[in-house]
Order: C-alpha cells, then structure tokens, then sequence
C-alpha cells in the first residue's frame, strides 16, 4: 500500500509517499513565490499553489489514498461556478486587518471570540482576512452578490478545485475564529461579528473521513499543518507535546477530551483532531519568527552558511547580557502583541555577527520557553519534548533550549513529520495503520543549572519589554 501526503505550506508544496513496509520518500518539493505588495501584508498566488500541487500529485505514480496537509490560517476567495480566485490567498502572516481587530477588541468582541472559538482577536486567524476580502474587492463582492461567492482557508480552494467537495476540515475550522469550539460548526454569532457569510463557507468534516477523489484516488484525511506534525511524533496522550521550527515555531499538547481556556496565558484552545465524531482537543503556542528570523540574519550577511549556527566558541550570548527578541512580525503567545518590534539589547563595539547569530538563536529558543513555561501552569507537559523542523538541526539551539527549558529536548532526524502524520491519518481512513518511518532521535539533556536558566529567562523577559514599549 502506497499513502500520498501532500504538505502544502507557507514556502513550498511537497509530497511525501509512505509504503506501508515503512519506506517514506519525498517524491516531489517546489517553492513558490511569496509577495509583499505593502509592509505588513504577505499573499500567495492561489493558481501558482494548485499548479505546484497538481505537479506533486504527478510525481506519486499509483497511491492507495492522500492526504492533505495545509497552512492553517491562510485564506481566499473565489467563484463557486468557475473556481476563478477572487483574491489572493492571504497569508497567516498577514497584518492587514490590525486596525478592525483593534476595532472589534475595543468594542469588546473579543469576550465573544474567546468564548465560543476559544481564540484572541488577532489578524492572525482567517475570520478578519476573509471580511477584509468581502468588503474591499469589487469581484468578491459582485460574486456574494450573484450566490456564487466561496470563502476559505487553502485547503477547501484545493478540496473544491481537485475533487469538487467544497469542504474543510475541523482543525482547520477552529484556526479561523468562525468556529464555535464546542460544537464544531461555524457559528452565527461569530460570522456576524466579522461580517462573514455563513453561507459562503465550506462544510465542516471530521479530519479522517471521505474529502471526494482525485481520479480513483480518495482523499482521507485532511488537516492543519501542526496538527499533522503532532500526530507525526507520535504524540497520543495528554501532555505528549511538540515544537515544530519552521517559518515560525509552533508547539502543542495535547489536553485529551477537555479544552482547556487560557486567554491570560495567551494559548489557544484548538483542536487537535477529530476521529469518528469524536474530538481530541490539544493548547496552542505559537511564536511568529523562528526560521524567518534565522533566514533574517542571513539575509543580513550575519552567517553565509547554517553550518555555522552548529556550535560558537563563546558562551550563550544572553549570559553576556546579549539579547534579541525575534518579533519582526510581532508577538504570539504569551504576549499577542502585533506592535511589538524586533529589538537587539546589549551590543557594543565588541560585539561580533557570531554573537549576534546566537542571540538570535537563543532569542528563537527562549520566545519557546515562554510558550511551554504558559502550558505549564495547566496541564504537565512532557519532560522529554520533541522537537523538528531547520533549528532542530543546530545542535547548538538543541542544547540551549535544553538548557533553558531545563528539560531533555529530542530532535528528530526525519524531517517530514508533518508530511507523515498527514499519511497516517489518511491511512487510518483506509483502516491502515503505518509504521512510523525509520528514524534516529538525539536527547540532549540539561548542562547548566536552574538558577543559570531562570537568570537568562529574567534577562530575556526586560528585552521583551522593552520590545513592546518600542513604537
């Protein structure tokens, strides 16, 4: 049995075939275009991203079932006749609507968002894009008008193109605010406060299940990125957590049958899966710039190669009273600050790009503390956390963010655990379970003391406000 896993996220569409002897091949990746067209708003091209999915799903040869794994919160529009986009794909990144959600929290409607989606108001989720979409593009508009207007995240556009199954599914629903948590459908009151139409949106479905067929081929599973990427390690019991470092760094645990609400911490009440009508609820952390700012400092001439951000001749930098605090797009959990600016702290004439690369690494590391440190407080979190994704390879940030955390960090050496998680579920909606690929894990265990790591947290902690005072 052969399962398709198609991984299509913020910079490139991959798919990943996984054989049920316990092979798992990346068989197809391609990068697509990102555009800024003004500060602070990042789109993609919906036709570049079906195109570059089409193509992966060339490259499989014969597949049993697929899965579909997608960006979470990146939303569009288009018409439910032709299927011609009616927007660009709005990314998750995007911070257009910083003004109408400032609006809306000043009018009190995050009581409401936290209530029944369980979720901040932030530009961040897909409910204020997809409202931004309805009120400033004419063809939207003229579509809504006519009965032909289909709003969505990624993966109901690619589900309605590839088999005409205008659907999504519930991990990805409860990443747009639209979503009422307990239920699992959209809920009225919601779209009302955003000024979405209901009837414009996709079907709910349970994450394994039936999303129509490309040829022959049935779609099983389909469902948000991280989530994926949580199955994918293997995590199956409350408090199993894990950090995926991509573009940004997003750690979940999972909390079982209870949702637990948290809106002081700022973690997100989400939905890990849904099997059979039946829901296993997971926390959410994110934290907006992890790759993105290693990427950052490339760009910058700080390092020409990733080899270097393996090891450094001198200690941690925020021993030294080295600081960055990476919010070039802003604060996520715990703080949900989209104001908060990128700041470097305590630099002088001594310092070199060495030392600016591991603050910036640390910086990564210890925005993660901030995360698992919120979970802490409601639930135990596992004391052996797994971790993936570009960072993970660093040996350097392993260790320090085992050190910081004071807890033993495992990196996985396979590197498409989304991909797989993704396979697994669709394999599951074959009554298929797979194994999971052939991977070697590195445990790196705490070299510093308690107090050392509370110390570098307090240091961190001043420049994360001094960050969030800077305007």
């Amino acid at each position: 049995m052969r399962i398709a896993a198609l991984d299509q996220g913020t910079t490139s569409t991959r798919v990943l075939v996984v054989s049920d002897n316990g092979s798992a091949d990346i068989q197809l990746s391609l990068r697509h275009q990102q555009h800024h067209p003004h500060p602070g708003w990042v789109e993609h091209d919906p036709l570049e991203l079906l195109n570059n999915l089409q193509r992966c799903l060339e490259a499989t040869g014969h597949v049993d079932a697929i899965g579909l794994a997608n960006q979470g919160e990146s939303c569009l529009a288009w018409d439910a006749q032709t299927g011609e986009p009616l927007s660009p794909v709005i990314v998750w990144q995007d911070n257009r609507t910083s003004a109408e959600i400032a609006q809306l929290r000043g009018d009190g409607g995050e009581a409401l968002t936290l209530e029944l989606a369980g979720l901040p108001l932030d530009p961040y989720f897909s409910a204020s894009k997809l409202a931004w979409i309805v009120r400033n593009l004419p063809a939207a508009q003229s579509a809504l008008r006519a009965g032909r207007l289909r709003l969505g995240t990624t993966d109901a556009y690619f589900l309605d193109r590839l088999t005409g199954v205008f659907a999504t599914d519930v991990t990805t629903a409860s990443r747009t605010s639209l979503m009422n948590l307990a239920t699992g459908q959209w809920d009225s009151q919601l779209c009302e406060l955003f000024g979405v139409p209901m009837e414009t949106l996709p079907e709910i479905r349970d994450t394994v299940g039936y999303f129509g067929e490309i040829g022959a081929t049935p779609i099983t599973a389909s469902i948000v990125d991280q989530q994926a990427s949580l199955y994918g390690h293997g995590c199956r019991n409350e408090g199993d957590a894990k950090i995926t470092y991509g573009t940004g760094a997003f750690a979940l645990t999972l909390t079982g049958e209870q949702i637990i609400r948290a809106p002081e911490k700022g973690l997100l009440a989400t939905i890990a899966w849904q099997i059979d009508g039946k829901p296993t609820y997971a926390m959410d952390g994110g934290v907006y710039d992890a790759s993105a700012a290693v990427e950052w400092a490339g760009r910058l001439g700080l390092f020409s190669d990733f080899s270097e951000l393996a090891a450094f001749d001198e200690p941690p930098a925020i021993g030294r009273q080295l600081a960055f605090v990476p919010a070039l797009s802003g604060l996520a959990c715990p703080h949900w600050d989209r104001s908060a600016a990128a700041l470097w702290v305590g630099m002088n004439g001594g310092t070199t790009r060495q030392d600016m690369c591991q603050a910036v690494l640390e910086g990564v590391a210890l925005r993660s503390v901030e995360v698992i440190t919120a979970m802490d407080g409601f639930l135990s979190v596992t004391d052996h956390l797994s971790i993936d994704g570009g960072l993970a390879r660093s040996p350097y940030f392993a260790q320090f963010l085992a050190d910081a955390l004071q807890r033993c960090i495992v990196t996985q050496r396979f590197d498409e655990l989304t991909a797989f998680g993704c396979a697994a579920l669709a394999a599951k909606g074959l009554g298929v379970a797979l194994k999971p690929p052939r991977n070697t894990s590195t445990s790196f265990h705490p070299k510093v003391s308690a107090a050392q790591a509370q110390q570098w947290q307090a240091t961190f902690s001043e420049a994360v406000t001094r960050c969030r005072d800077w305007r």
